[in-house]
């Protein structure tokens, strides 16, 4: 399918440009998207939470109470499960969250993510352009003339020019990215996702 093609300034160039049906037009797979998603987030996680056993807390291992005939549950030391101040039973250990996907699956969830843009009308394709130097007003102008400010954006580059990701970097609702670094779950994120024009040549090749 084609689309438009804007400037900064939020005119229509009069160019069109082709999105792949491949990539921009699949039927999406709601399945590889929730896989690609859960292993997004599970990476992020650190996996440090720690908790104590009874064999890993301070305190002596004496025996505090008889074994039968106290009317209690047999506790043995003060390290007990039972006892504040005890062990934990079954607590958290340091783990890797991480578990693996195919290449092929990521692609398809990816594919699938751009689908339902394309379907929401929550695509733009901009002409490419930079900034001389980081200037947040300028990004939020540009923002404002494709009729997009307050939105949630994601911005995506063909490669990374610091210029415009420093601009847009104090900006709660924006966020940019590179075609190398655009992920599943960035794309879900944001509810209105800007690419450059070469930033699509390089998506159509995903």
């Amino acid at each position: 399918m084609e689309v438009s093609v804007y400037n900064i300034k939020g005119e229509d160039t009069g160019k069109k440009i082709n999105l792949k049906d491949g990539v921009f037009c699949i039927e999406p797979n709601d399945h590889v998207i929730y896989l690609d998603v859960k292993q997004y987030m599970a990476n992020k996680r650190q996996g440090t939470a720690k908790a104590k056993e009874r064999s890993e807390v301070s305190g002596s291992t004496r025996k505090l109470g008889r074994q039968k005939g106290g009317g209690g549950a047999r506790r043995g030391d003060i390290n007990s499960p039972v006892l504040v101040g005890g062990g934990r039973v079954f607590g958290p250990k340091p783990r890797d969250y991480d578990f693996k996907l195919n290449k092929k699956e990521k692609a398809l969830a990816r594919r699938s993510a751009l689908s339902y843009k394309v379907r929401e009308e929550a695509i733009t394709v901009v002409e490419d352009f930079t900034f001389e130097a980081p200037k947040t007003k300028e990004f939020l102008s540009v923002a404002k003339n494709l009729k997009i400010d307050g939105k949630k954006m994601l911005v995506v580059l063909p490669e990374n020019d610091n210029n415009i990701f420093l601009s847009a970097r104090n900006i709660k609702k924006a966020t940019v990215t590179t075609v190398s670094e655009l992920n599943t779950y960035k794309l879900l994120d944001a509810s209105h996702v800007v690419f450059l024009e070469s930033s699509i040549n390089a998506i159509n090749n995903f």
